[in-house]
């Protein structure tokens, strides 16, 4: 499979939230259940970090984009990230991909911290992150309430070492 990572468009939006609602049926993604609308996911996003994973056809493969974490101008270079993949596209390095071009969007742009929670149940994102470079923080323990039962999060953060 060939694939390109290109800025996610408008034009994108259908796909962009029929992957994030597939992969907020999995149960392991988020403690999200629905995905936003549009104009809510349009909302909180950095615009300069959005980019899909498409095919030679221009299928949408795959998303990440960013959030920040805080609107105080000190944690202006840290975000918070997401990265989802079209059920039929996993494990055919889909994630890689959009992580990497996201790692050097970020870099480019003076942001020096990607952070990230991921259910402990979620080992191949977990895995994922370990090998684009992130590290462990620590976990957050029974955090918040999924489908009425209490889930951890793992926090994981990549801190440029590009950016001093």
């Amino acid at each position: 499979m060939t694939m390109r990572i290109r800025e996610m468009e408008s034009g994108d939006a259908t796909a962009v939230l029929a992957i994030y609602q597939a992969g907020l049926d999995t149960g392991q993604a988020s403690f999200e259940t629905t995905a936003p609308t549009w104009p809510a996911f349009d909302a909180g996003r950095l615009g300069a970090h959005r980019l899909v994973a498409v095919d030679d056809g221009g299928t949408v493969l795959g998303w990440a984009a960013v959030s920040p974490v805080s609107a105080r101008a000190v944690y202006a270079g840290v975000v918070e990230h997401s990265v989802y993949v079209h059920p039929a596209a996993r494990g055919r390095g889909v994630a890689r991909a959009l992580l990497d071009a996201l790692i050097a969007s970020t870099e480019a742009a003076g942001i020096w911290t990607i952070q990230s929670g991921v259910f402990p149940e979620n080992a191949a994102s977990l895995t994922l992150h370990e090998r684009a470079g992130f590290r462990v923080v620590g976990v957050r323990e029974r955090v918040g309430r999924h489908y009425g039962k209490w889930r951890d999060v793992v926090l994981l953060e990549r801190r440029s070492p590009a950016i001093n």
